[in-house]
């Protein structure tokens, strides 16, 4: 049968006909497929609705019009965002014939973001935020203040209930917008304050000046975020737990061709570089052409340097001098670039694609820092030391990862001895329980389904990376072991996500003080060398229960002291009740094991994402660092969030 005939059958016997083609209308597509516009309906989702609303004002602010912005969490679970920015205009919008207001919040790809005279730069780009908002919540009101009057106007899932209206005075210009998020559309509605905030702080570092408040009525909790310095503020914040190689950031802007570039960095005495880079106020957490171009010109001029002042003694470095990983050990820096017309690669805005844009930053980096360097000499002679020291310990891990081949065969192809695989060699399909200890390791293997289910078991704590360079990580036995497992591969010339031979990489400890030092050792290892795996969403940290309460023939298994009271209420709380606390995995028989923890059809998997790597960077350092001090005062300040601990 030809296609055509298949279609023409189908017309004749389901009367596919024009009334079968439905028409979604004004905001009825977004509450249809709601995670087209804010990528999913989870938490991120959520609290994707507030960077929204919130980027409207930002916007405000870069244009020059907006310096103060409150967010605020009502005790009802809504969020008001209010700025001093112009206010939506409230006229009547010459086509549509309705407020431009209405026009703003009922639209889809209606607003001041498309031409370059009402924003030169935008972080809005596609005109969808704040009307997708609108859609999504279960009401949303709007007070705008304008050429000396406030409007009103609220909306239910982002149809007007009342048309605009004038309901008083005010000499101050703004926004002010309030929403409900639907819990019909939502998997949950509960703002996390501590993930706006880190947005919030994140904000104010990138737009100096800008003052940005952020309060939660539900605990009565406030912070506010207001930088001078900007983004070299940003850097010392990175590295206020870390030891500067020179005092104050190397701080510089330029502007090429109408894009303005903003550049802060500062060596440290760690091992690992930290780049965070940023397009009209995106984390471009991908990178892209402006990434590249940084790099390019950081190397090159370093290398210039170190040569026009003879800093490579009799060659010793190589006639190419100083690679770029060389350059960047221990370099933590923040790229802030802001493009009239910024072309991203997929749909989540995480990595830039101009290629113009690589030759602007390239020129601009290039120039701006020969200049400091040249005026700052005995900073430029620590930071060639530091590339000089990190290349002698390069050298010795090329030659760590040839000695680590010939000893555990990390070619592909050829698999550690202790890894119990799985049959099936589809990733898609495919999980690797990273597993504390023989024993449970035992129980894992015994337990697993093997069709699809991979077991390692680690024997101890590994290195702790966040002190060690990469020659003295390959040594460890437990890394090397695990880069073996997994087949991606480390380093800059090496790693490939796409050799990754499992979907899901399940940390699996036990619920002591042992096993969460060994799994933040694990993560810390994954976020600094193979945090690729992280951002697209490959590793997860297996939930296994705390306790089994037994009464008569009924076992129930409870995951926190919470779910075991409300298990103890729900049986009674009687004498002949046996509550037995796990406190490792390998107290528990396969059988257990598999139902609890490693069934799919049963099990919670809780996944490791990357909201904040800004954030993630000040936690890891703070915990696997030097300075102890930051780590007593985390302890002191988290401990009423611990679920379980064991001393």
């Amino acid at each position: 049968m030809t296609n055509s005939d298949a279609v023409s059958k189908t017309d004749v016997e389901n009367n596919y006909d024009a009334k079968a083609i439905t028409v979604l209308k004004g905001l009825e597509a977004v509450r249809k497929r709601p995670a087209m516009y804010i990528g999913d309906t989870g938490s991120r989702g959520l609290h994707h609705l507030v960077y929204e609303v919130v980027d409207n004002s930002v916007d405000e602010a870069m244009a020059g019009y907006c310096s103060s912005i409150k967010v605020t969490i009502n005790e009802n679970g809504s969020v008001t965002v209010e700025d001093d920015g112009r206010g939506i205009p409230v006229d009547e919008h010459p086509t549509e014939k309705i407020p431009a207001l209405e026009v703003v919040m009922t639209k889809l790809h209606a607003g001041g973001k498309f031409d370059h005279d009402s924003y030169k730069v935008s972080g809005g780009l596609h005109g969808v935020g704040v009307s997708v908002v609108n859609a999504l919540s279960e009401w949303c009101e709007v007070e705008v203040s304008r050429d000396g009057n406030v409007y009103y106007q609220k909306y239910k899932h982002g149809i007007p209930l009342v048309p605009l209206k004038k309901i008083g005075q005010r000499k101050k210009s703004g926004n002010k917008t309030t929403f409900m998020p639907d819990a019909e559309i939502f998997q949950t509605v509960e703002f996390k304050y501590d993930v706006l905030a880190a947005r919030m702080r994140e904000l104010a570092f990138l737009n100096k000046g800008l003052k940005i408040q952020i309060s939660d009525a539900r605990k009565d909790k406030s912070e506010f975020f207001f930088y001078k310095g900007g983004i070299a503020t940003f850097v010392e914040w990175l590295n206020q737990n870390r030891t500067p190689l020179y005092k104050q950031p190397i701080y510089f802007t330029a502007s090429r061709e109408g894009v303005e570039m903003e550049f802060a960095l500062q060596h440290n005495d760690s091992y690992v570089e930290n780049i965070f880079s940023y397009v009209n106020n995106i984390n471009t957490i991908e990178g892209g052409t402006h990434l590249v171009g940084f790099k390019t010109a950081l190397t090159r001029t370093i290398n210039s340097y170190a040569n026009k002042n003879k800093l490579f003694k009799n060659g010793k470095n190589g006639t190419s001098g100083l690679q770029g990983e060389d350059v960047r050990e221990g370099l933590t820096a923040v790229i802030s670039v802001k493009v009239p017309d910024p072309q991203f690669e997929g749909q989540t805005k995480t990595k830039l694609g101009n290629s113009e844009v690589k030759g602007l930053v390239e020129q601009a980096v290039g120039e701006e820092l020969a200049y400091f360097l040249d005026e700052h000499s005995p900073v430029a002679k620590r930071i060639i030391e530091k590339g000089k020291a990190a290349s002698s310990a390069r050298v010795a891990a090329r030659k760590a990862k040839e000695l680590a081949r010939r000893k555990t065969a990390l070619e592909s192809g050829s698999l550690p001895g202790k890894l119990a695989d799985c049959a099936l060699r589809d990733p898609d399909h495919t999980e690797l329980f990273l597993v504390e200890g023989d024993s449970a390791g035992g129980s894992a293997k015994q337990g697993r389904d093997r069709k699809f289910q991979a077991i390692l078991p680690l024997r101890g704590k590994i290195l702790n990376v966040e002190k060690a360079r990469m020659d003295k990580i390959l040594s460890n036995q437990e890394i090397r072991t695990m880069i073996s497992a997994m087949g991606t591969g480390i380093g800059e010339e090496e790693f490939n996500i796409d050799k990754l031979r499992y979907g899901k990489i399940i940390i699996m400890t036990d619920a002591d003080v042992d096993g969460s030092h060994i799994r933040t050792l694990i993560l810390t290892f994954l976020f600094r060398y193979l945090q690729e795996l992280i951002v697209q969403g490959h590793v997860y940290i297996a939930q296994p229960p705390l306790y089994m309460l037994k009464k008569g023939k009924e076992s129930v298994y409870a995951y926190s002291d919470d779910e075991r009271d409300r298990v103890l209420e729900r049986m009674g709380r009687g004498q002949n009740i046996h509550v037995q606390r796990y406190k490792g995995l390998g107290e528990m028989n396969p059988d257990q094991l598999w139902r609890t923890t490693m069934d799919p059809e049963t099990r919670t998997l809780l996944r490791i994402t990357l909201e904040d790597a800004a954030e993630a960077d000040q936690i890891f350092t703070t915990l696997m660092g030097d300075i102890v001090e930051p780590r007593r005062q985390f302890i002191q300040d988290n401990a009423q969030y611990v679920r379980n601990l064991d001393v």
